[in-house]
Formats: C-alpha cells, sequence, structure tokens
C-alpha cells in the first residue's frame, strides 16, 4: 500500500500541475456542485413558499440550527481537509490515513449529538422566537427541524466522504456526488410536498424528507467514489486506535472553523428576534436573502474547498510560489463572482424576489433590503479567501476572529441599534457596516501570516 501511495503522491497533481489548470482543476467541480447546492436551497424555499408564507417563515427561522449542524459537519471536514492535505504533501501516509479514520469516528459522534439536540431543544427553539405568536409556525417549524437534525446521518456521511475526495485532489467525485444528492431533493421536494404520484402531501415536512434523502444519496455515492478512486487513503480498521493527538490537531484547525460558522447560528437567531417584532414578512424577507446570497457565495465556498488543499500542499512541500499564485488567482475569481451578486441585487431583486411567490408587502420590503444588503458583495471576496488561508495554513483562529467581531461584535448590536433608531429599512445596513469592519481585520491577520509563514518559505518552483 505505501508503495502505492508513494507513486500516487508522486504523480499528485497539486505539486506538478501549472497553477492556473490547477485551480481551476481543483475548484470548478466544487464550485459548479455547490451552485447546485445553492439552487436545490432555493428550489426547496421556491416549492415552501408555494404553500405559505407562513410555511416559509418556519422554513426560514430553522436557519440557525440547521446553520450549527452544517458547521459542525463542515469545520471538522476542514481540519481533517488541512491536516490531511498537509501530511501528503509531506509524503507522510501513514498519518494521513490516520487522519482520515479519526476523522470518522469524529463525524459520528457529532451525528449522534445532533440526534439528541432533534429530540430535546426544536420546541424550545421556536418557541424562544415565536413567543407563541404564530401556532401554525410553531408547528410546521417543529416538523421540518426535527426531521433535519433527526436524521442528520446523510449529511455527515456526505461531508465525511467528501472532504477526502477533496482533499487528494478528486474533486470531480465529490461533485458528482453533490450533483446526486442535489438532483434527489430537486426531484422529490415537489413530489413529497404536493403528495404528487399517489403520495400524501407533506407539506413543509416533504421538504425535510427531500432534503435527508438527497443527502443520504450525496453520502453514499461519496462513500463508493471514495472506494473505486481513492488510492491515497486507506480506510481499513486493521489495527486502529483512536489518536488523542490526531484528533486534537483537527480540531486545533477545525473547532475554529465552528465557531466561526455557529457564529453565524447566532447572528441569523438574533436577527430573526429583532425582525419578527417589525413582522413576520420582515422574518420572511430574511429568510429569502440568505437563500438568494447562497447563489452567489456557494460557488466561492466551492472555490474555498478546491484552494484550501492547494494552499496546505504547497505548505507542506514548501512551495512558496505556488502558494501566492492560488491566492491571488482565486482572489480574482471571487470577486468576479460576488460582483455578479451585487448586480443581480441591484438591479433586479423585484425578479430575485417573485420566485417566491412575494405578497405586495413581501416585494415592498424585500426590495429595499436587497439593495442595500447587496453592497457587502463588493467586499466580501477579499474576506472569504482571506479566511481561507488562515484555516489551510493551520490559523483558522484568525478565521474566527473576523467572525466574531463581525458578526457579533458589530453586525447584531448595529442591527439593534438601527431598528430603534431608523426602523427597518435602517436594519439592512448593519451588513455593508460589519463587512467593512471584516474587510479591515481580515487585512491585518492576511499580512499578520504573510510576515509569519509565507515570506519565509522557499520560493519552490511554480
Amino acid at each position: 500500500m505505501d508503495n502505492k501511495n508513494k507513486q500516487s503522491i508522486e504523480e499528485n497533481k497539486m505539486g506538478v500541475m501549472p497553477v492556473n489548470r490547477l485551480v481551476w482543476n481543483m475548484s470548478f467541480p466544487m464550485m459548479v456542485s455547490m451552485l447546485v447546492q445553492a439552487l436545490y436551497n432555493i428550489v426547496d424555499s421556491v416549492f415552501v413558499a408555494r404553500v405559505s408564507e407562513d410555511a416559509l417563515t418556519a422554513v426560514s427561522l430553522a436557519f440557525p440550527l440547521q446553520t450549527l449542524l452544517i458547521a459542525v459537519g463542515a469545520g471538522t471536514g476542514v481540519g481533517i481537509n488541512a491536516i490531511l492535505s498537509k501530511s501528503l504533501g509531506e509524503k507522510n501516509f501513514k498519518k494521513a490515513n490516520d487522519t482520515a479514520l479519526n476523522g470518522g469516528f469524529l463525524y459520528i459522534v457529532s451525528y449522534l449529538l445532533f440526534l439528541i439536540l432533534g429530540f430535546v431543544v426544536v420546541k424550545p427553539f421556536y418557541a424562544s422566537q415565536l413567543k407563541g405568536s404564530s401556532p401554525a409556525i410553531f408547528d410546521m417549524g417543529v416538523q421540518y427541524l426535527s426531521i433535519v437534525m433527526i436524521f442528520s446521518l446523510g449529511i455527515f456521511g456526505q461531508f465525511f466522504f467528501e472532504r477526502l475526495l477533496t482533499s487528494t485532489g478528486k474533486t470531480i467525485f465529490s461533485m458528482i456526488s453533490q450533483l446526486a444528492g442535489a438532483i434527489t431533493n430537486i426531484i422529490l421536494d415537489p413530489i413529497l410536498i404536493f403528495g404528487m404520484f399517489g403520495l400524501p402531501r407533506m407539506g413543509v415536512a416533504g421538504a425535510a424528507v427531500a432534503t435527508v434523502v438527497g443527502q443520504c444519496v450525496a453520502a453514499i455515492v461519496a462513500c463508493v467514489c471514495n472506494a473505486k478512486f481513492n488510492r491515497e487513503i486507506n480506510l481499513s480498521l486493521k489495527g486502529f486506535r483512536l489518536s488523542k493527538t490526531l484528533i486534537g490537531n483537527i480540531y486545533m484547525v477545525g473547532i475554529p472553523s465552528i465557531i466561526m460558522q455557529s457564529i453565524g447560528s447566532v447572528m441569523v437567531y438574533c436577527m430573526n428576534k429583532i425582525l419578527i417584532d417589525f413582522s413576520s414578512t420582515a422574518a420572511a424577507v430574511f429568510g429569502v436573502y440568505f437563500k438568494l446570497q447562497s447563489f452567489f457565495f456557494m460557488p466561492v465556498f466551492g472555490l474555498n474547498n478546491g484552494i484550501t488543499p492547494i494552499i496546505a500542499y504547497s505548505y507542506g512541500a514548501q512551495q512558496r510560489k505556488r502558494m501566492i499564485k492560488t491566492i491571488r488567482i482565486s482572489m480574482g475569481i471571487a470577486f468576479g463572482l460576488l460582483l455578479f451578486g451585487f448586480a443581480g441585487f441591484e438591479l433586479v431583486p423585484q425578479v430575485l424576489l417573485k420566485m417566491f411567490d412575494a405578497s405586495e408587502e413581501m416585494m415592498e420590503i424585500g426590495c429595499r433590503a436587497l439593495r442595500t444588503i447587496g453592497f457587502h458583495f463588493l467586499i466580501a471576496w477579499f474576506c472569504i479567501i482571506a479566511g481561507t488561508v488562515f484555516q489551510a495554513l493551520g490559523k483558522a483562529v484568525y478565521s474566527m476572529i473576523v467572525s466574531i467581531m463581525r458578526q457579533l461584535v458589530v453586525l447584531v448590536p448595529a442591527a439593534y441599534i438601527l431598528a430603534r433608531v431608523g426602523g427597518l429599512d435602517a436594519v439592512w445596513w448593519s451588513f455593508p457596516i460589519a463587512e467593512l469592519m471584516s474587510l479591515v481585520v481580515s487585512a491585518c491577520c492576511l499580512l499578520s501570516i504573510y510576515k509569519k509563514i509565507i515570506r519565509p518559505l522557499p520560493e519552490g518552483k511554480e
């Protein structure tokens, strides 16, 4: 196995392929798959909106706990990805295999945690946001979120097997697995929500079932792709033992990422509480915004998933020129993608909102909201790529600091103050304000990392 691993690594494209081609080769499949992920999130809400605006609000209010679930899965994957890719760059194959197996154990523990939370916290979670104001939204929300959390084994399995594929440069198979899950979800959504082909009409519960089935399909496809095509990693349990050191190293990188994304859950929860005081429609608009912005941000996150192993591998292989070129190219791509998002939010917000059967009130609130929030697209591209560099180089704590300052120190307090001073329209300005702060802090952290970690490396080959 070692000889096969060595031969595979010597031929590993992350060390020899021209950087321009490598970034696209690694990132494009991930960008496509993440775009499809965003598309099916939007389609999910589009179908739910056809049920009623209350149904859309119920699903929107689930976002904080759904984000927490994804944060644990994605953050753990960031730790696995960075350490595994760095180990391969160092040609330490045993450590790479052990990292994968210990990462799998962490995902099983994570699922058990959310299984328990699915039974215990969902009702209090909705009650704290609605304060008894809408029994219909409460009932639909509890149905939806309970299913998503109790049956979350699929998404954790999907994260695990896809991270192994991306860590070894096989992003095309990660794309295939995500496409399989997304297409399954899109097909099942109308069938289960509206009760087609003789099946019962399930409403928002149908949307949840479609989601978890799609996640399970993606996990199975990714598992099969690993077994057939991923020769760099050996998942044999023979002689396997848990390693406190490796688990600690995974979480040293992963926990800041988990916290960083979990902070988003806290932010959304607080924003929902601020907005629900104006109206349930305002909260629905906020939920629609998150779905729409994901269509532009998710390809950038796919780019991140593609460049993380390149940067980590270049760091392990001591190749500074390849690392810097990767960062520059990815920043240019990210800027282009979010410039397109900015144009969409500013020029055609009414077209975007019509997809969700927006009422007259929702259209009036939503157009102003999207045009105001859209300005932060012009800044966010730099902050996202900078955060990826921090994580790939084992300094995810910088990303955590930036995220805490942006979302909790600035955004939520600014939204609260603006709500009291300027009303609902003023609340949306908290997003551009917070992004400006994020830009300043991200730039300072990136400069520090360049001086301490990147610049001292040998130039290496390009």
